[in-house]
């Protein structure tokens, strides 16, 4: 499993991202994730800018997003990336604890690939993580 591609995580609560971590990890998954805490940062990621700007470029497998962050939130995120295009096809999942309609119905409209819910309980948590790593580093074709 060495070869996996990067899971960008795109997440401001540090408990979320320890538990996001964690779950990849069981699933030999965690060495390559980086995480960012709101969506400026994670531009900055992808474009090899400001503290990422010596990194090798390339391209995540996926992009967990979360929706509410400071700075940047997920929409303003998926409006950035779907406007660019050498990011338009990454794919993104959104990972939030917003059940909205209205988030669900405009993060679809950008062209999120899946809107994932946090489940509230631990292992289900853990559990949806792991099919979300495992599907999107795993098991999709990726285009670039």
């Amino acid at each position: 499993m060495n070869n996996l591609r990067k899971i960008l995580l795109v997440e401001d609560n540090p408990k979320d991202v320890e538990l996001t971590l964690e779950a990849l990890a069981e699933n030999n998954l965690a060495s390559q994730v980086v995480a960012v805490k709101d969506g400026v940062e994670a531009l900055e990621y992808l474009n090899c800018q400001g503290e990422f700007k010596m990194r090798k470029e390339e391209y995540p497998a996926v992009i967990l997003l979360d929706l509410k962050m400071p700075r940047m939130d997920g929409i303003g995120f998926l409006q950035a990336i779907r406007s660019d295009e050498k990011l338009k096809l990454l794919p993104v999942v959104m990972l939030t604890s917003s059940r909205e309609s209205l988030d669900l119905k405009r993060s679809y409209e950008l062209g999120v690939n899946a809107y994932v819910v946090k489940p509230v309980n631990f292992k289900d948590f853990m559990e949806a993580v792991k099919h979300i790593g495992v599907f999107w580093t795993i098991l999709n074709e990726f285009p670039l």
